[in-house]
């Protein structure tokens, strides 16, 4: 006969004898899932790849709102250093812009009546589906307009 372990108290009858083996029953179950578990590569990559997946999507999130964030900022900066120049002009200089403004205004008309007279057909759709894509997204244009002024408006004044 085995000795029983020195740590473990020996079983003074057959009901509590019944009641070890059920416990170390239950503690070796619990092992062996364990292990089967350690052992499923293929369980805990795909767990390890929905925890990265997450964390991407947390992450993308917040970089959407830092992006709406600093397009709002850009705006407002870009909306601000207009004023400004505008107030800087000179009454005459507004006027000269306003009528070139006007003149633009009507050559874009000719041209763009030119443009239907002469252009393909398949020209003028995907042309059209473009002004479309320009129109539905105007803010990030306007937002890189306004970047590209803030730039020039700071290149200017350093130089």
């Amino acid at each position: 006969m085995t000795q029983p372990p020195h740590d473990e108290p020996t079983a003074e009858n057959t009901e509590e004898l019944r009641e070890q083996v059920e416990q170390t029953r239950e503690e070796l179950g619990q092992t062996v899932e364990a292990l089967a578990a350690k052992t499923d590569v293929k369980a805990r990559a795909q767990d390890k790849a929905a925890e990265v997946k997450g964390q991407a999507a947390t992450k993308a999130g917040e970089l959407k709102e830092q992006a709406a964030y600093k397009a709002g900022q850009l705006k407002a900066k870009a909306a601000e250093a207009g004023a400004v120049v505008q107030n800087k002009l000179p009454g005459p200089v507004k006027d000269k812009a306003a009528q070139a403004a006007g003149q633009v205004r009507a050559k874009a008309a000719e041209a763009g009546q030119l443009w239907q007279d002469k252009a393909p057909e398949p020209v003028r759709a995907k042309t059209s589906l473009a002004a479309k894509a320009a129109q539905e997204n105007r803010l990030w244009l306007a937002a890189a307009s306004a970047a590209v002024a803030i730039w020039l408006v700071c290149r200017r004044r350093k130089g």
